[in-house]
């Protein structure tokens, strides 16, 4: 129905902004990430998402920075009992490249900081989205070509980085920065310098 929004900014909420287009004040829900990009009184363009809750007979506007943003939380909708709020919440704690990086390397772990996400969720979230997310999109979302390569070995080096005690995020981006490794050794040894590097 709407594909963006252009005008100037009047609102920033906790979790929507308000944008005033031709005189028209257009209430928006976002994620943190998008509206680190926003200031009031400022003219923005925001790409939009119009969702009807038929069961609660409720119309909303969401609003995105970037296509892969919105990409994102219309996957994250799609999946079993995962509703726009917890999509944004999603959005707000994880980058499009944390969350495709999770999903192809099966990281439930990355999702534990998302409020009102449960690991039953964060599972399903997995599951239904691994075909949905091609080796190629990882690479198109920021993460290096190398992290595309080797999903069977970065997704053990993960699960050894969260037994030792990293979170499923941090431990995630640390191997995505990692190069080819044949040995899933080799690549838990090169994170673990990359965490002690930016540690």
């Amino acid at each position: 129905m709407y594909a963006h929004i252009r005008g100037v900014v009047s609102q920033i909420m906790q979790d929507r902004v308000v944008i005033d287009a031709c005189g028209i004040g257009y209430e928006l829900f976002c994620s943190a990430e998008t509206r680190k990009h926003l200031a009031v009184g400022k003219e923005h363009k925001l790409l939009t998402h119009f969702h009807i809750a038929l069961s609660q007979d409720v119309m909303s506007l969401y609003g995105f920075e970037t296509e892969e943003e919105r990409a994102m939380f219309r996957r994250l909708i799609g999946v079993t009992r995962v509703g726009p709020k917890l999509a944004l919440s999603v959005l707000s704690v994880l980058t499009v490249s944390d969350i495709a990086g999770a999903i192809l390397t099966e990281n439930a772990a990355a999702f534990d900081k998302v409020p009102g996400m449960g690991r039953k969720t964060a599972a399903r979230v997995l599951l239904e989205l691994k075909e949905k997310i091609g080796k190629d999109e990882m690479v198109s979302v920021g993460l290096p070509e190398a992290a595309a390569t080797g999903i069977d070995i970065r997704t053990e080096a993960i699960a050894a980085l969260v037994s030792l005690g990293y979170d499923g995020v941090t431990a995630g981006r640390a191997v995505a920065a990692v190069g080819e490794c044949s040995k899933v050794e080799d690549m838990i040894t090169q994170a673990l310098r990359e965490l002690a590097r930016k540690g």
